[in-house]
C-alpha cells in the first residue's frame, strides 16, 4: 500500500535523498578506474585529456543503449579502446578493460561524513525517500550494504531521473509540492529536473560529481525553493 505523505500537520517534510556521491561515495572509484585505463591504453597521440573527451562521447552514447552503471560503463571503455586503438580487440584485451570496471564493484560503500548520524535525525523528523538512478540490481545491492534503508520509509530506484520521473513520483506518494524536497549533488539529475517539477531542492555539491552530471544550477521558479549546503550534515540546519 502506499500512503500519502502530503498533507502532514507535524510540520514534517518529505524529504527525496539521492544516493551516489550524496550518502557514499561512488564516482571516485569510477574516476580511478579511468585512469588505469587511459595509462593502460597509454596512446601516442592523444592526451590523456582527449581521451577522457572521448570516452565522455562513448559513454554519452551508451547510457542510450546501455542506461547507467558498470555494465554500461565497461561496453564504453571497450568502445573507447576500439576507437583509439590500432589494435583489434582480443578476448585477453577486451577481459583486461572489462577488469577495470569491475573492479569497482568490489569496494565497500563508503559513507560521506555524519551520513548515518544525519538520515537517524532527519528520519525522526520527517518522511524520508531514497531516490536513486542506475541499474536495478547494483542500486539495490548497495542500499542493503548500506544498512541505511531502514531510515528511508520507501526506495525508488529508477533508470533516469528527468522531470517526468520526479512528476511520477510526487503522484505516486501524493506529495505537496511545497513540503517536498529533492536532496542531492546533481545539478542535472537531482536539482534541475525536481525544480521544473515544481518540488523544492536542496544541492550538495560534491567534488568529484561526474563529469555527465555537471550542469548550471538552475534558479527556482517561486513557490519552488533552492538551498545550497556544503555537506550533508548542514541539512540538519534546515529540517
Amino acid at each position: 500500500m502506499i500512503v500519502s505523505m502530503g498533507m502532514a500537520s507535524n510540520g514534517a517534510q518529505t524529504l527525496l535523498i539521492d544516493a551516489d556521491d550524496t550518502l557514499w561515495e561512488n564516482n571516485i572509484y569510477f574516476e580511478r578506474a579511468i585512469a588505469r585505463f587511459i595509462s593502460f591504453l597509454n596512446h601516442h597521440e592523444y592526451s590523456a585529456e582527449q581521451v577522457r573527451e572521448i570516452l565522455n562521447d562513448v559513454e554519452r552514447e551508451n547510457i542510450v543503449t546501455h542506461g547507467y552503471g558498470l555494465h554500461s560503463f565497461a561496453h564504453a571503455l571497450v568502445g573507447c579502446f576500439e576507437r583509439l586503438s590500432a589494435d583489434p580487440v582480443t578476448p585477453q584485451l577486451h577481459a583486461t578493460i572489462q577488469s577495470f570496471a569491475h573492479a569497482i564493484a568490489d569496494h565497500p560503500v563508503e559513507f560521506l561524513p555524519d551520513v548515518p548520524e544525519t538520515l537517524d535525525y532527519l528520519s525522526s523528523r520527517h518522511h524520508l525517500i531514497l531516490m536513486t538512478k542506475g541499474a536495478f540490481a547494483e542500486q539495490s545491492g548497495k542500499v542493503e550494504r548500506s544498512g541505511l534503508k531502514p531510515y528511508f520509509e520507501a526506495v525508488e530506484i529508477v533508470p533516469e531521473k528527468d522531470e517526468a520521473v520526479y512528476r511520477s513520483i510526487i503522484a505516486k506518494y501524493e506529495l505537496s509540492n511545497d513540503t517536498t524536497w529533492m536532496i542531492g549533488n546533481s545539478p542535472k539529475s537531482d536539482i534541475n529536473p525536481a525544480l521544473s517539477a515544481g518540488i523544492n531542492a536542496v544541492f550538495v555539491p560534491h567534488g568529484a560529481t561526474w563529469i555527465l552530471e555537471h550542469d548550471e544550477v538552475a534558479e527556482p521558479i517561486p513557490p519552488s525553493r533552492l538551498i545550497t549546503v556544503e555537506s550533508f550534515v548542514k541539512l540538519r540546519e534546515h529540517f
